[in-house]
């Protein structure tokens, strides 16, 4: 008989409890065996029961989600799916959580957007994944300031372009990639899962940190050497050549691959866009979404990348888009920008 994926449930609320708990216990192969009030609840009944995830909600009394998180990921490393309300302080919140070493989140929704059949999903979805992630102790301390850029030689030839995609554990993958990027480098799109509230705030940690400039990326941007563009969470970026420049599009409309932004929707328009002049990255992240724009970036002469399953938190789209035979590398997380960039010369 299949094991079951046990569960804490971490919250102070007794509303959010009892719905985290029906909604998890509803599917099949999970078990909520315990909910918690707080983290000293918490760190008893995780000693007691050893569950295999927990959900932690960022904001509670006694002893907060995130100082709870650092505790357990130095103490007792273990997939934590982080609750967070979507606002500019959850937000701030939720990066620095998934900084720390939280797999994933989920979002708080409103009475207004309240839909117990969407979260349950979510819940579930994320829950299963966490269960599978590669969970370890911090190997450094958290980055406070600029690491060294990396030394490439050669010129950058005119027209190149860098396209990253990436969902769970991209958080902490983005960030390992493009702080070591030199502030010459050609210009590099991202999109990254994650909601409306949420990219704004990644973009500018990020900013702080790396030698390019990093922004949310808008409406008409003229894409520049020295500057990274991040799709805007719930929009779709796209990239269009035009006047022997590159643009950022934004569009609304349906999810693709699951998902808006969508990673086949930026990798797509790449492909069409810059062609042979482009290098593709696929980072960490569950499902499948980027493997068939990777596939057209590969087919129009792209340079394309595959973060590998040994240093993913989440080994599905790099090993999607792998299997559609669309990634000419895999490559371990601490070689990707150094091979990015010398297929950029």
């Amino acid at each position: 008989m299949k094991k079951k994926i046990t569960v804490i449930v971490v919250d102070d609320s007794a509303l959010i409890r009892a719905l985290f708990s029906d909604l998890l216990g509803s599917d099949p192969d999970i078990e909520v065996i315990a909910t918690a009030v707080d983290a000293y609840d918490a760190r008893e009944k995780i000693k007691k029961l050893n569950p295999d995830v927990i959900t932690l909600d960022i904001e509670m009394p006694n002893m907060d989600g995130i100082a709870f998180l650092r505790k357990i990921m130095s103490l007792r490393p273990m997939p934590v799916v982080m609750v967070s309300s979507l606002t500019q302080r959850g937000a701030n919140a939720t990066i620095e959580a998934l900084e720390i070493g939280a797999v994933d989140y989920v979002p708080k929704l409103d009475s207004k957007t309240f839909d117990a059949g969407k979260l349950g999903a979510m819940l579930i979805e994320k829950v299963k994944a966490a269960a599978r992630a590669k969970v370890s102790s911090p190997s450094r301390p958290p980055m406070l300031e600029k690491p060294p850029a990396l030394q490439i030689t050669g010129k950058f030839r005119a027209g190149a372009l860098i396209a990253i995609g990436s969902s769970t554990g991209g958080v902490e993958a983005v960030r390992d990639i493009v702080t070591v990027l030199p502030e010459d480098a050609p210009p590099v799109v991202i999109t990254q899962h994650m909601p409306g509230a949420f990219t704004k705030t990644f973009a500018k940690r990020l900013d702080g940190l790396a030698h390019m400039r990093i922004k949310e990326a808008e409406e008409g941007d003229r894409l520049e050497s020295g500057c990274i563009y991040i799709a805007p969470g719930n929009l779709h970026l796209r990239i269009e050549r035009t006047g022997g420049s590159y643009w950022c599009r934004l569009g609304d409309g349906e999810h693709v691959s699951g998902h808006k932004p969508s990673v086949d929707v930026l990798f797509e328009s790449v492909a069409e866009a810059a062609g042979k002049n482009a290098v593709g990255a696929i980072l960490t992240g569950m499902g499948k979404d980027g493997a068939r724009g990777m596939l057209q970036m590969k087919k129009a002469g792209a340079f394309t990348i595959g973060q590998d399953e040994a240093t993913c938190v989440v080994y599905g789209m790099p090993k999607a888009a792998w299997m559609a035979g669309a990634v000419d590398v895999q490559l371990p997380l601490s070689k990707i920008a150094s091979e990015a960039l010398q297929k950029c010369i």
